[in-house]
């Protein structure tokens, strides 16, 4: 194998495709990237029976080949090479890189023993790449980041014709976000439970592509799996096994109080206001008409209180939510003002963003968060 590459663009389709390959894995091959060098360009392979990555950039290859070496070692190296070309060349020992005055030598790994990779998939339907990951973002920060229900550390993604939702939840908050997609099937039905952490990070790794395709069932390569694909960027990971909780009882049916606040002001002053709450204890919201003070911390303990200006729709309503909890609820809206909907200080409360102070609500994002018992 020989070939001259970009050193920007080895760097990131090594990075890209080595980010799921694990630090320790049960067979060493698993820790390879497999590059390809053929007339198409260069493919890098990555693949550990859970999670696949393959994408192909420009070369200029003068002989053809198929080489494994130690995926993470090559991302570093490719990084920190100087900014100019970057020479591969292998013999059926070693893999040399080759880049300005700098030289390296990588062992080679047994391409026999690698597993092949599922095949491409065939898209399910696309979605626009910006609103893909905002959506991802918006709902993966409520799954369960324990492994104490496994099956909770996942997403649900339902798709119903040209209407797609992603939710999760980790028993103490809920993040549900619908939106339409393009589907190549206008009564297409399928649900799939793909994990969290996986999810996110290839959405943000494909995000910035005009368009990404999901593939879910057998068009993925196989049952159990799901498959995206952006550009020359392709990857699959296995769904997660199990059938998720009926959720959606969370719901609030009926609304007693509804609050709309700055997002940014709210957001700030909760943080301000929870840095004295000490590690599980809440912040306390107490909604007013034309306000919602926010403390934390009580007796001989650090206190702190601020208010922010609130409108309040319905009865005044005081109740406690993990600061945590309510910080990601936040960032994940973005819209300019946020919509809180409470029933019951005990009861669920609803959390949606809206683009004006006496707009209309963006349903298309619910936050349900549980509140906490605090002493009176």
């Amino acid at each position: 194998m020989k070939l001259i590459v970009d050193r920007d663009v080895l760097a990131e389709a090594v990075t890209w495709a080595v980010r799921g390959l694990s630090n320790r894995p049960p067979v060493p091959v698993l820790a390879g990237v497999l590059l390809d060098a053929s007339t198409d360009g260069l493919t890098l392979s990555a693949f550990d029976y859970e999670v696949s990555a393959k994408v192909t950039v420009d070369a200029q290859v003068d002989e053809p080949g198929q080489v494994l070496v130690l995926g993470r070692l090559l991302a570093e190296i490719s990084r920190s090479l100087p900014n100019k070309p970057v020479s591969i060349t292998a013999d059926e020992h070693k893999v040399e890189l080759t880049c300005g005055s700098s030289r390296f030598s990588l062992q080679q790994m047994p391409t026999a023993d690698y597993p092949t990779l599922p095949t491409s998939p065939e898209p399910t339907g696309a979605i626009a790449g910006d609103i893909f990951t905002q959506a991802v973002s918006q709902v993966a920060i409520a799954a369960d980041r324990s492994d104490t229900l496994p099956i909770l550390t996942g997403v649900r993604l339902q798709i119903e014709g040209d209407k797609v939702s992603l939710l999760a939840t980790d028993r103490y908050r809920l993040a549900l976000r619908e939106l339409t997609w393009n589907p190549t099937d206008a009564n297409a039905e399928q649900t799939a439970l793909i994990p969290a952490r996986t999810l996110q990070d290839t959405a943000k790794a494909l995000g910035a592509s005009g368009s990404v395709q999901v593939a879910l069932g057998s068009a993925a390569g196989g049952d159990g799996l799901v498959g995206f694909e952006a550009g020359q960027r392709r990857a699959t990971t296995r769904l997660l096994d199990g059938e998720y909780p009926k959720v959606s009882s969370i719901f609030p049916t009926s609304v007693d109080s509804v609050a709309v606040i700055e997002t940014a002001a709210l957001t700030e002053a909760v943080k301000r206001v929870s840095l004295v709450a000490e590690r599980n204890t809440p912040v306390r919201l107490r909604f007013s008409e034309g306000q919602v003070a926010i403390e934390a911390g009580q007796g001989d303990d650090a206190q702190a209180s601020e208010a922010v200006e609130a409108t309040l729709t319905g009865p005044e309503i005081e109740i406690a939510f993990n600061p945590q909890f309510l910080l990601d609820g936040l960032g994940a809206l973005g819209t300019q003002f946020a919509r809180m909907s409470f029933t019951q200080p005990k009861s669920p409360a609803v959390l949606s963003g809206q683009a004006e102070a006496d707009g209309d609500a963006d349903e298309s994002y619910r936050y349900v968060l549980m509140p906490v018992r605090f002493a009176s």
